[in-house]
């Protein structure tokens, strides 16, 4: 399994998140947002739906939309994000589409961090609930984006005849991926307890929130076990790809 230096995250001073759905980032990241804040790292969060196929009430309905948008920007200030972005496509009928590609490259071009953060595009058959099909389009936009249309400065002309001028993404970071593809640990030891409260603002989306805790702590000390971070560390997950980094080879 490769091992990324600290001096993957030297240096980083903004990072975007995409997700599909208000709640999946704090199930992926929360932790290592949370410890990115704590070390002074702007993070922006981009949510491409707007949740309303979310939840377990009849009576939430009514409201779903912004009661969901409402719960995960109580969530992101709770690790430290201050902007919640929401592109408001249908929950369930997210498509890597050119309309949505076009708004990642849009949104990358304006934060120009050096991580974007990501759900995956390949499923787990692990456990296919990480890979709702949402997710994976979520991915798969992103990767459109990253490469190569966020840095071809022929690439979407209208942004670039607004000031959107290209830019190289450095790191890209997926979450929710399969299991063999995972290659860095982050220690979120002692951001923990952050992640969960996160979580708990998600109340709509939990019918046991008790045993989603318990659920949650025990898969971040499993992963903590696997990435040999020591007894009773915890960790989060990642694939992390080198894009433009002096590892990597530009123009090819």
């Amino acid at each position: 399994m490769p091992d990324f230096p600290m001096a993957i995250e030297d240096g980083v001073s903004r990072v975007l998140c995409f997700a599909a759905h208000p709640d999946d980032i704090d199930f992926g990241a929360a932790g290592t947002v949370a410890r990115w804040s704590a070390a002074s790292v702007v993070v922006d969060y981009c949510i491409m739906t707007d949740g309303d196929a979310g939840g377990f009430s009849d009576e939430h309905r009514p409201d779903i939309v912004e009661r969901r948008r409402e719960e995960q920007r109580a969530a992101a200030r709770l690790v430290g994000v201050e902007t919640v972005h929401f592109l408001g496509h249908k929950d369930g009928y997210l498509e890597p589409n050119q309309e949505l590609v076009g708004g990642v490259v849009e949104m990358i071009r304006n934060v120009r961090p050096q991580i974007v953060l990501s759900m995956h595009p390949e499923r787990n058959w692990e456990r296919i609930q990480k890979s709702h099909p949402d997710h994976l389009a979520c991915g798969e936009a992103v990767t459109r984006a990253i490469y190569p249309a966020v840095e071809n400065p022929y690439a979407f002309p209208e942004l670039a005849a607004r000031g959107l001028e290209a830019y190289r993404v450095p790191w890209l970071w997926f979450f929710g991926g399969p299991t063999q593809l995972e290659n860095h640990f982050v220690d979120v030891t002692d951001h923990v307890e952050d992640k969960m409260q996160a979580l708990r603002f998600h109340a709509s989306q939990h019918p046991d929130i008790e045993r989603m805790d318990s659920a949650v702590r025990t898969f971040l000390a499993a992963n903590g076990e696997r990435g040999g971070l020591g007894p009773g560390r915890c960790a989060e997950v990642f694939q992390v790809v080198p894009v433009n980094t002096d590892t990597t080879i530009a123009g090819f």
